[in-house]
């Protein structure tokens, strides 16, 4: 297992999540877009995975009436496979339930089986597509939700 630290994005980090967008994504975020995203939205929050003084890996989200929309999980390529995505959004979801968010939602390329199965292990499950999402190729996207912690609805039940 690698060793990592995990935390809170902050404008300083906005250089290294562009280079984990451009390598990760057919249509990355721009510099501008992430500083500004960073810097101006008080509904955004992004949790970092850093090595060695460097990013690895990020999940943002965006906190919109107790609900988190989820806008990117990305891990450089050579850390896939390594459980960062995983420890990600188990800190994603910490966070945010912990402030009040209730539920989770994000968009996830219909191809894309190894993120589907990422983010049904935390509870998400796939309640419809949006046709021809991507503007890079025009693929599907999946919508995928999760409400609340599962174990903990079952407690209070």
């Amino acid at each position: 297992m690698i060793q990592l630290i995990i935390r809170k994005g902050e404008p300083a980090d906005a250089e290294g999540l562009e280079r984990i967008e451009q390598a990760c994504f057919s249509v990355p975020w721009s510099l501008d877009s992430l500083r500004r995203d960073l810097e101006e939205n008080p509904k955004a929050l992004y949790i970092v995975a850093e090595k060695d003084g460097c990013l690895i890996g990020y999940v943002s989200v965006w906190n919109i009436r107790e609900e988190g929309h989820i806008n990117n999980v990305a891990v450089l390529p050579e850390y896939q496979g390594k459980h960062v995505a995983s420890l990600l959004m188990s800190a994603l979801i910490r966070v945010t339930e912990d402030s009040g968010v209730k539920s989770h939602t994000l968009e996830v390329r219909a191809g894309n089986a190894a993120a589907q199965h990422l983010y049904e292990k935390f509870g998400f499950r796939s309640v419809g597509t949006r046709p021809n999402y991507y503007e890079d190729d025009g693929e599907d996207a999946v919508i995928m939700w999760r409400i609340g912690d599962p174990e903990q609805r079952e407690e209070e039940s």
